[in-house]
């Protein structure tokens, strides 16, 4: 079916303003094939215009395999995928740029956002298959080369620690230290690179706390799915194409503090919401946890400092109410393989007025796990809280 047919069935849609239903579209196949159109080539239209006018077009088939994490278009030609066997190129073609527009377009209409040459770039949420997907997409000319789509696929995290062990993520004994920690309501942040594993092991630890406590979790989106009884999750949202409706990490969290939790979660620390988590922290919510993009732990103080800004902390009180409210950083790494892997637990220790982040176990870089300097804090802080381990 040439592009030119798509057009001008595309525009006689348009002008009629009816439901792209198969039926709708059938006739239009017909009025504009220019002959007589048999039921083969109405079919192939069919199957040829739905991609275009609905669901994820011709990135469909992608987002429907469960290997794959992340669909990105960098030109009309170039469809790239990332998952278990790491970024690759897909068979996948548009017909030329004014598709992949079109259907940025539409993704973000669909997102209920706005994506037009006043504002050419967008950020939003789809739903796939029953699955959460990030849309992000920028036009020409700011994307220089052509419009480029980047769909992420969120899967919710369903992995225990037994699991990740398995997938060597980390051996035997770091498991029971991680089980310690959790046992002893230590408040942690995960952090790492965009899939790095971090949301996955944070929910595999939430499934460790004990059944008679209760956990409410902040998100931007549901990814985190622990096993356990009480897990309550409380999802952010967008404003409408309006700009009305938004309902923020950092409502959500203040929320959160009115529904009796036991240990109160943030599945992102991205901005302002910061401040109220480690207010929270601070109220007598021991064992509160999160994940925050940073390179490595001792990177840490330094991410919240510019986050804590723009909720109007400035760095002096960012430090106090971090050391009072954060113990403990984990750090998660995906190495060339493609396996994720911890690679460093961190104690927060105050030295003067400031928090640093002090190393007491990390992998060395023969994959060998090791204690390090922080090593004495770290089982102090399990001794005190009764959940001692064995420090060989």
């Amino acid at each position: 079916m040439g592009q030119e047919l798509i057009e001008r069935v595309r525009d006689r849609l348009a002008c009629d303003g009816v439901s792209l239903d198969p039926a709708h579209i059938a006739e239009a196949v017909r009025a504009e094939y220019g002959g007589v159109a048999g039921d083969a080539d109405v079919l192939t239209a069919l199957r040829v215009l739905d991609s275009e006018f609905t669901g994820f077009g011709r990135l469909e088939e992608l987002l429907r395999d469960d290997q794959v994490s992340d669909v990105l278009v960098t030109a009309p030609d170039e469809v790239w995928v990332d998952g278990a066997d790491g970024l690759r190129r897909s068979g996948v073609c548009f017909p030329g740029e004014d598709s992949v527009r079109r259907l940025a377009q539409r993704l973000a209409l669909a997102a209920g956002r706005r994506l037009d040459e006043a504002v050419p770039y967008v950020d939003g949420w789809l739903t796939a298959g029953g699955r959460q997907v990030r849309l992000h997409a920028v036009l020409t000319p700011v994307a220089a080369d052509g419009t480029c789509i980047s769909l992420r696929v969120l899967r919710q995290a369903r992995h225990d620690l037994d699991e990740l062990r398995r997938l060597g993520t980390f051996d035997e004994r770091t498991a029971e230290l991680l089980r310690a920690i959790v046992r002893a309501r230590l408040a942690f942040l995960v952090v790492g690179a965009t899939g790095s594993g971090k949301s996955t092991l944070l929910s595999a630890l939430l499934g460790c706390v004990p059944a008679g406590e209760r956990i409410v979790c902040v998100e931007d989106a549901g990814e985190l799915a622990p096993d356990h009884p009480q897990f309550v999750r409380l999802i952010a949202r967008q404003p409408n194409v309006e700009g009305a409706g938004e309902v923020t990490q950092r409502d959500l969290v203040r929320q959160a503090l009115r529904m009796r939790p036991d240990r109160i979660v943030v599945g992102e620390v991205r901005s302002v919401e910061v401040g109220d988590l480690l207010s929270a922290l601070n109220t007598g919510h021991d064992g509160g946890a999160g994940t925050l993009h940073a390179n490595a732990p001792e990177e840490v103080p330094a991410r919240l400092e510019a986050l804590a800004a723009l909720a109007g902390l400035d760095r002096a009180a960012l430090h106090s109410q971090l050391a009072a409210a954060v113990q403990l950083v984990l750090a998660m790494r995906r190495d060339g393989t493609g396996v994720r892997r911890l690679t460093e637990i961190a104690v927060l220790t105050r030295r003067g007025a400031y928090v640093r982040a002090v190393p007491a176990w990390r992998l060395d870089t023969a994959g060998r796990a090791n204690w390090a300097a922080g090593k004495d804090e770290l089982l102090r802080l399990l001794a005190n809280r009764g959940a001692e381990v064995i420090a060989c």
